[in-house]
């Protein structure tokens, strides 16, 4: 979807990395490095990206971190595009509306970090239907044609435990 809407890879590999996760942030050689390209292409598209507004450039030292522009007026919308791609949003309507009592969904691992390596990982909190989530995983994993790992916590482990680069994609309104 996204790659017919946008035809530079690196572009959508952009796109990806800071919309994934708005904390993520990265300089041009460490870009050029994960992505495998030139830094000519990388220092390109982040030009484009910050001419535009979508990305916020700071100097550290010698180099330039660039991370997401949150304050852009359509941020919620390329995050928005971003996960829809991903297929978050797929997974979450499946999972969550009849699994148990639910608290919270995390991504955690590399798309939390903002790279998309194929396989979204979970963490769902709370006190949960085990049969019925292993039903609804492989019915989102044929959803959107990615694997999908869950991991599954009650609430006062979670509370208990510190998890890096947990990104909160559903949280239970009370």
């Amino acid at each position: 979807m996204l790659d017919t809407l946008i035809t530079s890879k690196t572009r959508i590999r952009m796109l990806l990395k800071f919309f994934t996760n708005s904390a993520s942030s990265a300089y041009l050689r460490g870009l050029a490095e994960e992505f495998g390209e030139s830094t000519n292409s990388i220092r390109h598209e982040l030009n484009n990206l910050s001419k535009a507004g979508y990305l916020i450039s700071t100097e550290d030292g010698r180099t330039i971190q660039y991370r997401a522009n949150t304050q852009h007026p359509l941020y919620p919308e390329i995050k928005s595009l971003v996960h829809k791609y991903l297929g978050v949003d797929k997974i979450i309507d499946a999972i969550v509306s009849k699994l148990g009592d639910l608290r919270a969904a995390y991504i955690v691992g590399d798309y939390a970090k903002g790279h998309d390596s194929g396989t979204i990982e979970l963490l769902l909190i709370g006190e949960l239907d085990k049969q019925y989530l292993e039903k609804l995983v492989s019915r989102a994993q044929s959803l959107i044609n990615r694997t999908i790992k869950v991991s599954h916590l009650a609430e006062a482990e979670f509370e208990s435990e510190k998890i890096p680069n947990a990104l909160l994609v559903w949280g239970a309104k009370d």
